[in-house]
């Protein structure tokens, strides 16, 4: 496999920018993201450079990783971030323990069955390790069948909490979760 995986530099939020709104043009979007393209397009550059310049490389709780094609071209995308006990998630439940949570996964569909998606994991996945998270967790539709397949091939596996969607009255979201070894 000839791609690179690294984090995010700050000044790198033009092709952050680029590759969000190509995630939210998926055919499955609505299944996995929690924004519209059209909320995401309308957004000023000063919150693209936020956004980025939060996950970026050096970063403390949250790191975006990128996999970088030989030409250079992004490809494909997932964000670690670290949650720490005595908070809420952004669905408000308690945080009970350090943990990660990986949000924002993208591969393109064409690049889709290659590795990319597990050498992103992986490198995820050691990322947060490396800030001492007891657990990873992610969040998943329940209707997105192939994120689900894929989550329990690397390891994750339902941990019975069910997440209402607020913007979407009547959808869910399944939390599967990562225990460390």
């Amino acid at each position: 496999m000839n791609y690179k995986i690294r984090s995010v530099r700050a000044d790198e939020w033009p092709s952050a920018k680029a590759l969000r709104l190509a995630s939210l043009q998926d055919p499955v979007a609505h299944l996995a993201f929690l924004e519209s393209y059209e909320e995401a397009s309308a957004r000023p550059d000063s919150y693209w450079q936020e956004r980025t310049a939060r996950g970026a490389d050096g970063a403390a709780d949250a790191q975006q990783l990128i996999a970088e094609g030989p030409d250079g071209e992004w490809v494909g995308t997932l964000t670690v971030l670290i949650e720490e006990p005595g908070a809420t998630d952004w669905a408000g439940f308690p945080i009970e323990r350090k943990q990660g949570h990986v949000v924002a996964v993208f591969i393109r569909p064409e690049l889709r069955g290659i590795g990319l998606t597990e050498v992103l994991f992986d490198a995820g996945l050691e990322w947060a390790w490396g800030r001492g998270v007891e657990r990873v967790r992610l969040i998943v539709h329940e209707e997105n069948g192939r994120a689900q397949a894929f989550y329990r091939r690397a390891g994750f596996q339902p941990s019975g909490r069910i997440v209402p969607l607020a913007k979407r009255p009547g959808e869910v979201e399944l939390e599967f979760v990562l225990e460390r070894e």
